[in-house]
């Protein structure tokens, strides 16, 4: 598929998501049409397994009668290995296809002679989604599929005040997505999951605060999925401990030929659905996942891993309860005292290193806060330098680059086996990006240029420079980046005398040009203004 063809599933997308523009926000309508997206990913990845398998008996799925017993062995068969292949099942008559064909199908119309939109179809979808959540269950996969559609509430007066009204809002999006070619044979790459990239960020654009909770700026993502990937071709795993929409773990896969698995973590119930479908929509299969719905600090829920490639977006300054008995928590025992309460930044730091393998890179955003804050933050960086030498660099990124906020944040770097154990590399792009509306982007130039200089550890003029652990401890340990990379622009510098001469030269023409007009003046026989 070529590029244009890919803008234009964008945009066929978009614009079905806007059916429901204006009846509730964006947060809200995003669980229906992305749902529905990954109903029909389903439907026609199961249709698609299923024809594979029929090829010897020259049939297709659809072709199946469901009553009969022949059919019956069929779908037993089809069943049992596509539950094995691809983690779930569904049959012929709850394709996506086939319940769009009955919700547009025209009624006989009624006394009134008023046609109706379509036929009846929200119990049949309600109970659809449930049965391809139940085929999992027992199965390897059930964790993967279980309350996956929770968010799609068909009964909500949101969407319509009458059944009747809910019901015509969905046949028009069901219908609409019916006529969209997926095109899942294509082998040029990712084109359905990239569109579904395309859509979250969308939502995420319109969603203002509520954005942070589920997605990380594509650009964001690029520069710490190749900062993890420096030097690599495949990955044996990577972990989000706060991964949101999944987002940033699918774009490492993209850095990389392979990444053996994913692990993830997320608090949010919503946002942990989404995960978990993007994952599968990007043709994950559900052997290579373990999304997990838990808080990662409270309770962490892959503790005895250990991950070759850490990145993270975790909230700002979240609260968290730093609870005392965290201090005989493996993750934070050994730093002597805990990440404050008010501000959990250094609380997920230490847990991600905790999880850090030996030969692992972590990359991590943050505010700038953490860079020299003191207390029991300022305790926490300094164990993190002296004790452990474990900081590998720190780079500034541009104000507004986020959804939601627009302080500027940082991006720490992280490893247990440093290649330049000597000093810390500092990097700073806070004047790298394009200013597009009212958000800064960060454009391919600019994300080239803060891997490149990560990847040669380059000393740039005012904008990365190298400084030795000697000259941080001298610093009191403050990474603040304007500490060790000079970006002061020297004022040009004002020539007086060419000042003067120039004032001198007005002054003339001045003069000049008071002559000319006390001229005119007397010519017209009036005063001068003079």
């Amino acid at each position: 598929m070529s590029e244009e063809q890919k803008r234009l599933l964008e945009t066929q997308l978009w614009n079905i998501a806007n059916i429901l523009r204006g009846k509730i926000n964006a947060n809200q309508f995003q669980d229906y049409i992305l749902g529905f997206i990954f109903y029909k990913y389903l439907s026609e990845k199961m249709e698609a397994h299923a024809n594979k398998i029929l090829v010897p008996d020259g049939i297709g799925y659809t072709q199946i009668d469901e009553t009969s017993a022949d059919g019956k062995e069929y779908l037993e068969h089809i069943r049992e290995d596509a539950i094995n292949s691809i983690g779930f099942f569904l049959k012929p008559s709850d394709l996506f296809k086939s319940l769009a064909e009955k919700g547009n199908a025209k009624q006989a119309k009624d006394d009134d002679a008023h046609e109706s939109a379509g036929n009846f179809i929200l119990e049949d979808l309600a109970r659809i989604l449930k049965d391809i959540e139940k085929s999992t269950m027992g199965t390897e996969s059930e964790e993967d599929f279980d309350n996956l559609f929770y968010d799609i509430d068909l009964d909500s007066g949101k969407i319509g005040r009458t059944v009747a009204d809910r019901n015509t809002i969905i046949v028009k999006i069901i219908t609409a997505l019916n006529a969209i070619d997926f095109n899942l044979g294509d082998s040029q790459g990712d084109v359905l999951g990239d569109a579904y990239e395309y859509l979250i960020g969308q939502f995420a654009a319109g969603a203002g605060q509520k954005a942070g909770e589920f997605y990380t700026p594509q650009a964001v993502s690029t520069i710490l999925s190749k900062i993890v990937t420096t030097g690599k071709s495949r990955l044996k795993s990577v972990y989000d401990p706060t991964c949101g929409s999944g987002s940033l773990l699918l774009r490492v896969a993209k850095e990389v030929d392979d990444v053996a698995h994913f692990y993830g973590q997320e608090q949010n119930r919503t946002t942990y659905n989404l995960a978990r479908m993007n994952m599968i929509l990007h043709d994950v299969s559900y052997h290579d996942f373990t999304i997990r719905h838990e808080d990662t600090l409270e309770r962490p829920q892959h503790l005895d891993l250990r991950f070759e490639a850490i990145v993270a977006n975790p909230p700002f300054s979240a609260q968290w309860s730093a609870n005392p008995l965290f201090m005989n928590d493996e993750r934070f025992a050994q730093y002597g005292k805990l990440a404050p309460k008010t501000k959990a930044d250094f609380a997920f730091i230490q847990h991600m290193v905790h999880q850090l393998d030996d030969n692992g890179i972590m990359a991590c955003i943050a505010p700038h806060g953490v860079l020299f804050r003191g207390a029991a933050e300022g305790h926490i960086r300094k164990y993190l330098i002296e004790d452990r030498n474990y900081v590998d660099a720190i780079i500034g990124l541009p104000a507004n680059v986020f959804y939601g906020t627009s302080i500027p944040t940082c991006i720490l770097v992280l490893k247990k086996c440093r290649e330049f154990p000597d000093d810390i590399l500092f990097i700073d792009a806070s004047k790298e990006f394009e200013k597009v509306k009212n958000q800064n982007v960060l454009r391919p130039e600019h994300i080239d240029k803060i891997a490149e200089t990560y990847r040669d550890r380059a000393v740039i003029d005012k904008f990365s420079s190298t400084a030795s652990l000697e000259a941080v401890k001298a610093n009191d340990y403050n990474l603040n980046i304007p500490r060790y990379v000079n970006t002061f622009e020297e004022a040009e510098k004002i020539d007086l005398d060419a000042v003067a001469l120039e004032l001198r030269e007005l002054d003339k023409a001045m003069v000049e040009t008071d002559r000319v007009i006390a001229g005119f003046c007397g010519e017209l026989g009036i005063s001068a203004p003079f």
